[in-house]
């Protein structure tokens, strides 16, 4: 046996970004022993175990000497089992039982203890930043392999098991290649339609605006109104996900290991509908090495809150930041990390603790007191935030029992991709998307107004002490309404349509 020193590359997760590590073995004489250093968590620590089990069930040899692992550079904090694989690796390289290119090489992997490798998370970051360096091979768990090759030209190679890896590596059995995986963009088959809501057509019609510009939106109504069914059938008339898009959420998806284990992308809009006991980690992520929360999960799709007033106060209040700019930023003792949140807001509330205030078949049995209390749960400055506010009144008897059909999703989906079309045209060559993201500099330029829909503006500012944030609000989504119908100009009905969803107080 040669002792000698090996390397071997790998990469750990930090936020949606990825950095090299260098696995380095030393194998020394000395008494027995297994080291690992360079800031290690439990889960690399204990991968000394898996390690050397997975070894010798796999017809190698542990060697019996002073095994020293570091993982350069030292002070970035490496976690989760993905390394176990580099690691044996190294050994088996140190130990002259395996030789492979190590500098254009990398791996990333959890061992059984029998050798064969299990499903690890963030592989698509991973393989996106393999192929940005030029590694020639990615050795990846086979449940994985789908998703790293994604990235199109990465030379992604499925392991089943260490000791197949090493028979690879010494020439007796050749592990193929995974083929770059095509993924088709269309929304999957949904149950809901905007054809199964009876009657509401005020509030389809702000959801499609809402769909069109990506504008937050908030239902009031009593209990059973159709708040619930209208906020799960939006994602019905968004457009497919681009495949940069996709890229952007399965990346979340795949750090956090929400990514299903039969897909390799996320292929349809995501809906998060976290409930009202969820904790602000929950939402906006954190913990000791951040991770993405629900709001992250919801990027560029919808996030859903039900009953928004029986989230605790200081939850609701963490969507300031997010709503305004479309990331988060969480920042720990260990480091600052910021996650995309770029999502339309749904939420959805009664009006009052019963929710049958101004119902006109049942009576309201709060107080003044608290309806006051429970309309003041959500404060004015997340309202402010949310652009379209829209009523959502009891559907009336006659739309109910119907037999005739609604609009379908797909006719009003064609209208918001025309919609978003010619958004694209506008932003072209920037990282924005929808008018909801214009600045300043935007909506001087794209929101021009002709003298009388200027006038109209102005009196509704006066008349209903409307803030600045409100006002360029107004803005956009008059911008929008513009685009769904197909009118270069903003006019003065686009204008008296944006002022009906403002809040009434």
């Amino acid at each position: 046996m040669v002792l000698m020193l090996a390397k071997v590359k790998s990469m750990a997760v930090i936020g949606l970004d990825c950095e090299e590590i260098d696995v380095e073995v030393d194998l020394s004489n000395g008494l027995p022993c297994f080291n690992i250093v360079g800031l290690p968590d439990k889960a690399v620590e204990e991968a000394k175990e898996r390690v050397k089990s997975a070894i010798k069930n796999s017809g190698g040899l542990f060697p019996q000497k002073r095994i020293t692992v570091n993982l350069a550079p030292a002070d970035i904090k490496k976690e989760g089992p993905s390394f176990d694989l580099p690691i044996a690796l190294g050994i088996l390289a140190a130990a002259g039982q395996i030789e492979f290119d190590t500098e254009n090489t990398l791996s990333v992997g959890e061992l059984s203890l029998d050798g064969k490798l299990r499903r690890v998370n963030g592989v698509l970051p991973i393989s996106m930043t393999a192929k940005k360096k030029g590694y020639k091979e990615i050795f990846v768990p086979k449940i994985n392999a789908k998703e790293a090759a994604i990235v199109e030209g990465a030379d992604v190679l499925p392991v089943d098991s260490l000791k197949n890896l090493m028979l690879h590596f010494r020439g007796e059995k050749n592990i193929k290649k995974t083929k770059n995986v095509k993924v088709d963009f269309s929304n999957e088959e949904t149950f809901l339609d905007m054809a199964h809501v009876k009657g509401q057509e005020h509030a389809k019609r702000a959801l499609e605006i809402a769909a069109s510009g990506g504008h937050n939106i908030l239902m009031s109504g009593s209990p059973g109104s159709g708040k619930t069914l209208l906020a799960k059938t939006l994602t019905t008339i968004l457009p497919n996900l681009t495949f940069d898009e996709s890229l952007e959420v399965s990346k979340i998806y795949s750090i956090t290991g929400a990514l299903p284990k039969e897909k390799a992308l996320i292929t349809s809009r995501p809906f998060r509908n976290p409930h009202h006991t969820a904790s602000s980690i929950a939402l906006v992520g954190g913990g000791q090495w951040p991770k993405p929360g629900e709001i992250s999960l919801a990027h560029r799709g919808v996030l859903f809150l039900d009953e928004m007033p029986e989230f605790p106060r200081s939850v609701i209040e963490i969507l300031r930041q997010p709503l305004e700019d479309g990331t988060v930023t969480i920042s720990r003792a260990n480091g600052t990390l910021s996650f995309p949140a770029n999502f339309v807001l749904v939420a959805a509330q009664n009006p009052c603790p019963c929710g049958y205030l101004n119902d006109p078949v049942k009576n309201c049995s709060c107080s003044p007191g608290q309806i006051i209390k429970y309309q003041k749960k959500v404060s004015g400055p997340i309202l402010d935030r949310i652009d379209l506010h829209i009523d959502v009144p009891r559907v009336e008897t006659d739309k109910l029992t119907s037999d005739s059909m609604a609009e379908y999703s797909e006719d009003i989906k064609k209208r918001v991709e025309k919609a978003r079309e010619i958004q694209g045209t506008r932003f072209k060559g920037t990282k924005k998307i929808t008018n909801s993201e214009m600045t300043a500099n935007d909506i001087k330029e794209y929101c021009k107004l002709s003298k009388e829909s200027l006038d109209l503006l102005k009196s509704a500012i006066e008349k209903l002490y409307l803030s600045a944030r409100s006002y360029t609000k107004i803005l956009k989504i008059s911008r929008t309404i513009a685009d769904l119908d197909e009118s270069s100009n903003i006019k003065s009905q686009h204008i008296a349509e944006a002022l009906q969803y403002r809040p009434k107080s």
